[in-house]
C-alpha cells in the first residue's frame, strides 16, 4: 500500500495509512503539542504568573501528592508548612498521604504556598 485508504470498519469510515506515514503524522502532532506547552508558558510568563519546572509536572502526572510537589519545591518542612498554615503536623502528613482535606485546610495551605486552591486539586 502506497497511500490512504478508507475502509468501513464496525459501521464506521476508518482510514488505513502506511505505517511511515502515521510515525510522520504522529512526531509531528507531538512537535505541535510542545509548540503549545511552549505558548501556554511563554503567555503566563508574560502576564507575570509563576510557571514551575517540568520536574513538577512530571511528579503531579505520577500521582505524588500536589501539596508535598510544592511544600518541597518551596523548601519548607512538614513543620513549616503546618505552623504557617495553622494546622497540625499531622494533618500535613495525613494530606499528603491521603489528598483528603477540607476547602478551609487547602486554602490556607494554598495561601502559604502562595499557590491557588486549584492548584492542590
Amino acid at each position: 500500500m502506497t497511500k490512504a485508504q478508507i475502509i468501513e470498519l464496525g459501521g464506521s469510515k476508518a482510514v488505513v495509512l502506511p505505517l511511515k506515514v502515521y510515525e510522520r503524522l504522529l512526531e509531528r502532532a507531538e512537535m505541535l503539542d510542545d509548540i503549545e506547552s511552549f505558548d501556554r508558558a511563554m503567555a503566563r510568563l508574560r502576564k507575570g504568573e509563576e510557571t514551575f519546572p517540568a520536574e513538577i509536572a512530571r511528579r503531579i502526572a505520577a500521582g505524588e501528592s500536589k501539596v508535598r510537589i510544592f511544600r518541597e519545591y518551596r523548601g519548607l518542612s512538614q513543620n513549616d508548612l503546618a505552623q504557617a498554615a495553622g494546622i497540625s503536623v499531622a494533618g500535613i502528613s495525613k494530606l499528603e498521604k491521603t489528598g483528603s482535606a477540607s476547602i478551609d485546610t487547602l486554602a490556607a495551605i494554598a495561601e502559604r504556598l502562595d499557590l491557588a486552591v486549584d492548584d492542590l486539586i
